[in-house]
C-alpha cells in the first residue's frame, strides 16, 4: 500500500491504517526505537505509542513524507521513554553514547535564556548539516539522528569502523567550530 493511501486511511479513521503502517514501517521504527532504548520490549511499546500518536495527529494535518514523520514520532517518543527510564536507572542503547560524544560540541543550557534559544540552535544545526558533503551528512545523521552504531554505519557505507569514527570526530570538530562562529559556544565551558 502506498503512503498516500495509508494517510487517507488515517484521515478516514480506519483501523486498517495502523495495520498498513505496521506492515510497511513497523520493523524500521522498531529499529530506531531499539537503538535509543536498547530493549526490544520497550522498542515495541514505543512503536505502539507511535501508532496512537499518528492516529490522533494525522487527521488534522497530513505529513508530506510519511516515513520521515513516523521516524520523527518514534525518535521523540523513544527519547522521552529513555529519559523517564534513565531517571530511575541507567539505561543502555546508543543514546547515552551519542549524547556524550556531542556534549563537547554543544553547550548545555544553563539559564532560561539559553532554553529559549533552543529553537534558534536547532535552526543553526540544520544549517550546519546542510554544509556537509552528502556522505559525511549521511554518516553524521545516521549516528546522531538515528543513533546507529559505528559498526552499523561502517557496514552500510562499506567503510572501516576506524574511518567512521574518524569521520564523526572530524565532523564534531567542524560542528564545534561552526557553533563558535555562530556564537553558540563559550570557550569558558
Amino acid at each position: 500500500m502506498e503512503d498516500q493511501e495509508i494517510i487517507r486511511l488515517y484521515q478516514a479513521r480506519s483501523e486498517a491504517a495502523i495495520t498498513a503502517s505496521e506492515q510497511r514501517y513497523g520493523a524500521y521504527l522498531r529499529a530506531i526505537a531499539l537503538r535509543i532504548l536498547g530493549d526490544a520490549g520497550d522498542a515495541a511499546e514505543c512503536v505502539n505509542d507511535v501508532w496512537l500518536k499518528a492516529w490522533t495527529q494525522i487527521p488534522q494535518q497530513a505529513p508530506e513524507q510519511l516515513p520521515a514523520y513516523l521516524a520523527r514520532l518514534t525518535r521523540g517518543l523513544a527519547i522521552d521513554r529513555w529519559r523517564r527510564r534513565s531517571s530511575e536507572k541507567r539505561g543502555g542503547g546508543e543514546l547515552p553514547v551519542c549524547l556524550d560524544e556531542l556534549s563537547e560540541c554543544i553547550p548545555a543550557p544553563s539559564s532560561v535564556e539559553d532554553t529559549v534559544e533552543r529553537k534558534e540552535l536547532a535552526r543553526v544545526l540544520r544549517g550546519f548539516v546542510q554544509t556537509l558533503e552528502p556522505t559525511q551528512r549521511a554518516v553524521f545523521v545516521s549516528r546522531y539522528w538515528y543513533f546507529d552504531s559505528a559498526p552499523e554505519i561502517a557496514a552500510r557505507f562499506g567503510f572501516s569502523r576506524v574511518k567512521v569514527r574518524s569521520m564523526l570526530h572530524r565532523t564534531r570538530k567542524q560542528l564545534k567550530s561552526y557553533l563558535k562562529e555562530c556564537g553558540y559556544f563559550d570557550e569558558t565551558l
